[in-house]
């Protein structure tokens, strides 16, 4: 079968690997199509995310969907045939944080494209049954891939403990900013703050809620966000980016009591930096967003319910013959781009 491996800075081949059996508990699934995300650029940038390093090619890509094509001994809610979205992350399920509830905190956990474990850009994976999540009629592929992507932006509105009444900021509205705007619209926030270096990305933020958006490069969107609240600042501020000052930005438009959200990956520098003096004297509250946990039933069902828009911040779509041109695409923002999607066309059996 094909896989895509990253062999080094900014190389992806194609290449022709094992197509792996489903063991116990797994179930063997023909991968559909496959959301590139920001971390999956960071490793093709830069080789490395803080101190996990590539040091072999790596199948990169944590946002699958497919069709089930066998299942292994004792699965028994899945059958050939059944569309899934694929939870990327495999926990212990034994350690303390495990038992807490807390799986995307577990120290074991493998997780798809993180060295050395191989991520889903390839043309089948064999996975545990208990991590595929059927699609309902109306969600294709593509929507289930962006099934990751929103449960991560869930799990941070549920950290931040959004209340109906509220202001929020959101600084950077790639796919999991654009994700946040729709559910603190659907929280009940009443002033909803976007920023973004990307015309292109702004526009679709106040499609999905932001009731102003600020550039950064042409205007100082701190300003704006106090000179709208009277001088308050916001409730909560989700950093979704990390770079260009966001992290800094955050903090100063925060209101005293606030909370700051940290999605993003930071960029270069593995350090987070803000003033001192303007978090202690507001009292804030930071709270560090580690992928998701228990958010695949949610997530589907609000979007079944036509809840959250999932397909508008796909962007751009290639084949897998075309990964490279796909991860440059998404490393570069050309084109007005958003969410890449890498689709499995031409699929061999």
């Amino acid at each position: 079968m094909k896989a895509a491996r990253l062999y080094g800075i900014g190389d992806i081949r194609i290449d022709e690997v094992p197509r792996p059996s489903p063991d116990p508990g797994e179930a063997l699934v023909r991968v559909k199509a496959v959301g590139i995300c920001g971390s999956d650029v960071h490793y093709f940038k830069e080789g490395r995310i803080g101190e996990v390093v590539v040091s072999e090619p790596l199948v990169l890509g944590h946002e699958p969907a497919g069709v089930v094509e066998a299942v292994g001994e004792g699965v028994e809610h899945l059958k050939p045939g059944d569309r899934v979205a694929v939870d990327p992350a495999i926990p212990c399920g034994r350690c303390e944080w495990c038992e807490r509830g807390h799986p995307n905190l577990c120290p074991s956990v493998r997780f798809f494209g993180t060295p050395p474990v191989d991520g889903a850009l390839r043309e089948y994976i064999a996975h545990p049954a208990g991590a595929l999540f059927k699609l309902p009629e109306g969600l294709d592929y593509e929507c289930g891939a962006m099934l990751e992507p929103f449960g991560v932006a869930l799990h941070a509105v549920d950290l931040a403990h959004l209340k109906p009444g509220q202001r929020i900021a959101v600084f950077g509205v790639g796919v999991i900013g654009l994700f946040v705007v729709q559910l603190a619209r659907l929280s009940g926030a009443v002033r909803i703050f976007a920023t973004d270096l990307f015309p292109s990305r702004l526009e679709l933020a106040g499609r999905f809620g932001a009731d102003e958006v600020f550039r950064p490069d042409l205007e100082d969107p701190v300003a704006g966000i106090m000179e709208a609240t009277g001088g308050r600042g916001v409730d909560v501020a989700f950093e979704a980016a990390w770079v260009h000052g966001t992290v800094e930005q955050a903090v100063e438009a925060l209101a005293p009591g606030g909370t700051l959200v940290l999605i993003g990956i930071p960029l270069g520098e593995d350090v987070v930096s803000f003033r001192a003096s303007s978090s202690r004297r507001k009292g804030l509250t930071v709270k560090m967003v580690r992928r998701m946990k228990h958010a695949y039933p949610r997530a589907i069902r609000m979007a079944e319910k036509g809840l959250v828009d999932l397909k508008s911040p796909i962007t751009h779509r290639f084949p897998l013959e075309e990964v490279q041109r796909a991860f440059e695409t998404a490393a570069e923002y050309r084109d007005g781009v958003v969410k890449v999607m890498v689709e499995f066309i031409n699929q061999r059996s």
